[in-house]
């Protein structure tokens, strides 16, 4: 499997130089979708720490940060992110039709603009700590920066309404002119005791004959015993099991006076034979239709390994289907992977065509952190098909790469299509983008404007809010003292950059970053954190020690690549 490598974008005087633009379409399942691959490369349920937001403005530490909605129009890009006479503004195409006769250049590539879909996944860093733990490193493939990072919660600022809070801050890495620049988003938290809309989940159970090994189904049954205590009465669950063929145990049942009924169906479920995910899936969401509630959270919930071997093993033939419920019934999918070996890709592909997201489970603890803290909670949606768009300013910004999101591109000319899919985020989310950024010598000013775009879950209008951060927000070092939340999000990113081979600027050694994971942990008290200084430690264990990366793509300007570390 190919992927993409990391890359630069680099600004020479407002104009870009090196290299052409390129074009490519790509198929995204059976959505048509053009993406343009201009030099970056675009693409977060958290694990629940509360650590302290920062920012690396000096006095006082708060961030450079602002938040405003806008209606449906996000701020211009700034002045110097305009490449001569030639680029349009953000969220603008093209420029007045051409008289007859008169021959025209295409313009240039917007490449001062990163756009992508919110994702929300956790199932890589997941699948990344049970990898290690069993004495193996991830296959490279599956380490996907951002589901690292978002598998922690700072403590961003959360609006009192639907949608997000804008939240941008930053510091120097130590390396010459680099820096990190964060963009953080949050929905507003659920109300437990409040009003929310009911939850119809449909949950299909891969009961095949791989899922007989320990921390499988077992697993699976524990996890679904636990939500059921949890769902409110007016909730309603159904279940269907597949292995070579599936079957419907439960159709869509109020929870209410139906617990002890929907406990015995999960206590009876056995492994069979082999793997058909199409059949489950495929009876899944005739299920869910039959059930189908108006004004409900409708929901298929895919527990697998996601190894298929029977029926069709390609995610392409199945991608249809959920896309269709999904457009016209609102059922989404949250994909839950099981087991040492797990088909992450394969699940990828169904929760990102179903809108939804996959996390991934190995022990108790993370069973009852999913179906008991997390799913209940976010059964509640606080937008829908959302996407990001940063605008950096050339005047400041020489060179930037988004850390991850590859597969979660969307090109720049998409960000108010609203035809074009986005992540659906619920109640109490954050979502973060990580950006190694090359600021200017001497420039000061604006470095980046961030927008978030989404449709409101109940009436499907478009609302916008944004955030800006400026080159005083980027002077102090990332590894001082009070900047534990934005060094977090730094070491799961550094982490995740190195499982996969990349030479992020400024990334310190593994055994460095482990120490200053443990340091945090010290300091917040948090056990997730400190797992995630155990999986650090054994990864190095694991590859050894390693050079400190060089400078990337080497010296000079125009369009920066490294190489491909993932061929």
């Amino acid at each position: 499997m190919l992927l993409p490598g990391p890359s630069f974008v680099t600004f020479t005087n407002g104009l870009r130089r090196g290299g052409d633009d390129v074009e490519r379409d790509e198929e995204r399942g059976n959505r048509p979708r053009r993406t343009r691959v201009p030099a970056v490369l675009a693409g977060l349920l958290a694990a629940g720490i509360a650590l302290t937001g920062c920012g690396a403005a000096g006095g006082g530490g708060g961030a450079d940060r602002s938040a405003k909605e806008d209606g449906r129009t996000a701020p211009a890009v700034p002045d110097g992110g305009r490449a001569g006479t030639g680029a349009p503004d953000a969220g603008r195409t093209g420029t007045a039709a051409p008289r007859e006769g008169e021959q025209r250049s295409p313009s240039p590539a917007p490449d001062y603009l990163s756009t992508f879909a919110l994702d929300v996944d956790t199932a890589s860093y997941g699948y990344a700590r049970r990898a290690l733990a069993e004495g193996r490193l991830p296959d490279p493939a599956t380490v996907r920066p951002e589901e690292f990072v978002n598998s922690f919660r700072p403590n961003y600022e959360r609006p009192a309404d639907n949608g997000f809070g804008v939240t941008l801050d930053g510091a120097r890495t130590g390396r010459d002119g680099w820096s990190l620049v964060r963009v953080g988003l949050a929905t507003r938290g659920a109300d437990r005791s409040g009003e929310r809309p009911p939850a119809a989940l449909t949950f299909v159970v891969d009961v095949s004959g791989s899922m007989d090994e320990p921390g499988r189904l077992d697993l699976v049954k524990e996890s679904l015993g636990l939500l059921v205590g949890e769902l409110r009465d007016d909730d309603s669950i159904a279940l269907v099991t597949f292995s070579s063929e599936a079957e419907t145990r439960l159709p869509m049942t109020r929870v209410g006076e139906a617990r002890d009924r929907i406990r015995e169906v999960v206590g009876s479920l056995e492994t069979a034979a082999s793997t058909n995910v199409e059949a489950g899936v495929r009876t899944g969401y005739d299920t869910a239709v039959a059930g189908h509630r108006a004004g409900a959270t409708n929901r298929v919930v895919l527990l697998s390994d996601a190894l298929a071997n029977t029926g069709s093993t390609e995610a392409e033939t199945i991608l249809a289907r959920i896309d269709e419920e999904r457009r016209e019934y609102g059922i989404t999918l949250f994909g839950v992977g099981v087991g040492s070996e797990f088909g992450d890709a394969f699940m990828e592909k169904l929760a990102d065509r179903g809108d939804g997201q996959t996390t991934y489970v190995s022990d108790s603890a993370q069973a009852r952190k999913v179906f008991v803290d997390q799913l209940p909670a976010h059964v509640e949606l606080r937008a829908r098909d959302a996407r990001a768009q940063v605008a950096f300013d050339r005047r400041t910004v020489e060179k930037f790469r988004l850390i991850g999101y590859e597969n979660r591109e969307v090109a720049d000319e998409d960000f108010r299509n609203d035809r074009v899919d986005g992540g659906e985020i619920g109640a109490g989310h954050t979502v973060t983008a990580l950006y190694a950024v090359r600021t200017r010598p001497g420039a000061s000013g604006t470095v980046a404007t961030a927008t978030v775009r989404w449709l409101d879950p109940v009436t499907r209008a478009p609302r916008e809010r944004s955030g800006t951060v400026a080159t005083g927000a980027l002077t102090a070092d990332i590894w001082g003292g009070g900047h534990d939340s934005l060094q977090l999000t730094a070491i799961a990113a550094y982490f995740a950059d190195a499982l996969r081979g990349g030479a992020l600027p400024g990334a310190p050694g593994l055994g460095t970053l482990a120490g200053r994971a443990d340091a945090i942990a010290g300091r917040s008290g948090s056990a997730v954190v400190r797992e995630l200084a155990e999986a650090v430690r054994k990864a190095e264990s694991l590859r050894g020690p390693a050079e400190e990366p060089s400078e990337p793509g080497g010296p000079g300007e125009g369009e920066l690549r490294s190489g491909d570390p993932y061929s």
